[in-house]
């Protein structure tokens, strides 16, 4: 660092906080470590008494901590988002949609592998909303080594780490099985609960059926459901091992393709998920548990399928670190661990 005088230090930045006193107002910090001065600063630092400052003496190769957060956060930036200014060094990424944030685990780990630096995002597979915070970047010194910067870009590459998928799917198919529905012997308490979490993805219910407790009605519902052009087919109910409980089998007779029946998640093991080869339309097999449980294998599934995103086997898997919900008095799900260690 080197000392000039303060009304030569428009453009040159503070080596250390400079603390203004308001008597019996307040004690604080007017300007951080870090600070660029500017020509309306001028005037506040000579009443602060302050002559000189101790400035950064810029070097070749040698980066400030704001010009350093913004090269990360160009490695970090996708589309629909926007970023906060630099502010003590960090720079923020805020969501500029709804939609599903998916994160380079991989290449994150590379970046914050390097010394000096750091990149904290949130989960992975995560639905945000506009507004949002994705993730915080900053280095860990006043001034860094460009060429740390150089390394990050290196193992990073030129995709950004972070994407947010906009929401997809349109319309949706709800087959309520179970024959006492059908017969109106009981209410139908599993597709209201259905048509508000659809409708948070953006998602109408175009078609909606109780075929009972047959297992063709059940398959031709299926296939009505795909010729109306439905983007996601859910079939309710009958989920488990019972005899009596004909859903997954009449999915399967629908000649979708089966990517898992059961989910290492709680509540939500008795899930069935399976694709439509021609068209990609995904059918999901729906257990109790999404009636009357506040979170389960539906949350984690739904923004992933509403965003286009293809689930696969080894998704489901991965699931069950994480799988299992405490069941809080309050639940606060997205905001908790709930599924994210998939």
């Amino acid at each position: 660092m080197k000392e000039i005088k303060t009304v030569s230090a428009v453009g040159h930045v503070l080596c250390h906080d400079m603390t203004q006193i308001l008597p019996g107002v307040s004690k604080d910090a007017r300007f951080r470590k870090g600070h660029i001065v500017t020509e309306e600063d001028i005037p506040v630092l000579l009443r602060m008494g302050k002559e000189t400052l101790y400035v950064w003496e810029r070097t070749p190769g040698i980066l400030h901590e704001d010009e350093a957060a913004e090269r990360l956060r160009a490695l970090c930036q996708g589309q629909y988002m926007r970023a906060s200014a630099p502010k003590e060094g960090k720079i923020e990424l805020i969501a500029g949609i709804d939609g599903l944030l998916r994160v380079d685990v991989g290449r994150l780990e590379a970046v914050n592998a390097i010394d000096q630096l750091m990149i904290a995002t949130r989960h992975s597979m995560t639905p945000v909303r506009v507004g949002d915070k994705l993730a915080g970047m900053r280095v860990i010194p006043l001034v860094i080594e460009e060429a740390k910067l150089a390394e990050a870009e290196r193992v990073c590459g030129p995709a950004p780490l972070l994407e947010i998928l906009p929401y997809k799917l349109k319309t949706a198919a709800v087959i309520t099985t179970g024959s006492e529905v059908a017969k109106g012997l009981i209410k139908d308490s599993f597709t209201p609960v259905l048509l508000q979490k659809l409708t948070d993805y953006g998602i109408e219910v175009a078609h909606r059926s109780a075929p009972g407790d047959d297992r063709a009605a059940i398959t031709a519902e299926i296939h009505t459901a795909l010729s109306a052009g439905a983007d996601i087919i859910l079939c309710t109910g009958g989920m488990s091992v019972d005899p009596d409980d004909r859903t997954p089998g009449a999915i399967k007779d629908s000649g979708c393709e089966i990517v898992t029946y059961g989910a290492p998640v709680l509540p939500g093991a008795m899930f069935l998920l399976g694709y439509f080869e021609k068209n990609g339309t995904p059918v999901l097999g729906l257990p109790g548990c999404v009636m009357y449980a506040k979170t389960t294998i539906l949350d984690l599934m739904l923004p992933r399928i509403a965003a286009g995103v293809r689930v696969t086997k080894q998704d489901i898997v991965r699931l069950g670190h994480g799988g299992l919900c405490l069941n809080c008095p309050v639940c606060t799900w997205p905001a908790c661990g709930f599924g994210k260690g998939g």
